[in-house]
């Protein structure tokens, strides 16, 4: 009986969905440009050991069939930073559908334990002229990243992840707890710790969450 039972885990280990996708993920060679664990060094691609607190699935999906450059000065983990030509080719890997499925349903796993959940309520329309106005001038956002003017343009800096589509690629907890605290993911980030209180942390997170390309025009 003790040898059934395993005999039993060993084939739910071999079989798990969780553990083929993981082994996609190593075929797929992600840990070479990508940390999945805190204890990594540092490495030029974005974190994943947190992709399923910070991604949507639906983007990420898709951005694995159809990648896109988010961060058009480069990464800060390259040493090319803030010198790479702003039409750099995009080098990442192109998935197939059924290899993006599937990486994305693992990606989906890797959280970090423990952070908050946050209610956020929706913004009235003075409320998002307000934080738009602190977005842009009081905090500066925009001289690192790219969000969409009232006209529906793209404007700001480059040397920080484009917002141009934050409400479609981020999840909203991650958003506030990032802004709260951006050391919890990265020591490394540049990403400043402002000063907010609660009310206007979470009124930024409303606001990057409404940040969508289907408002391009």
């Amino acid at each position: 009986m003790k040898k059934f039972y395993h005999l039993l885990i060993i084939g739910w280990v071999l079989y798990s969905p969780k553990f083929s996708h993981a082994s996609l993920i190593e075929e797929k060679n992600c840990s070479a440009c990508h940390r999945l664990s805190k204890v990594e060094k540092e490495k030029k691609g974005p974190d994943l050991f947190y992709a399923g607190n910070k991604y949507q699935d639906t983007w990420l999906e898709e951005y694995l069939q159809n990648p896109v450059t988010l961060r058009k000065a480069g990464t800060i983990n390259n040493p090319d930073f803030l010198k790479r030509e702003l039409q750099n080719p995009q080098q990442h890997p192109i998935l197939n559908k059924n290899d993006a499925l599937n990486i994305t349903q693992e990606l989906m796993l890797m959280t970090l334990p423990g952070l908050p959940e946050e209610k956020i309520n929706p913004l009235t329309k003075g409320q998002i002229a307000k934080t738009k106005y602190e977005f842009e001038r009081t905090f500066s956002c925009i001289s690192c990243h790219q969000s969409l003017n009232l006209a529906g343009k793209p404007r700001g800096g480059i040397s920080g992840p484009s917002l141009v589509n934050a409400g479609n690629r981020l999840k909203e907890s991650w958003v506030a707890n990032w802004l709260k605290n951006p050391k919890i993911f990265s020591n490394k980030s540049r990403m400043p710790v402002y000063k907010m209180n609660n009310e206007t942390r979470l009124r930024f997170t409303k606001f990057i969450m409404t940040l969508k390309k289907e408002n391009l025009r």
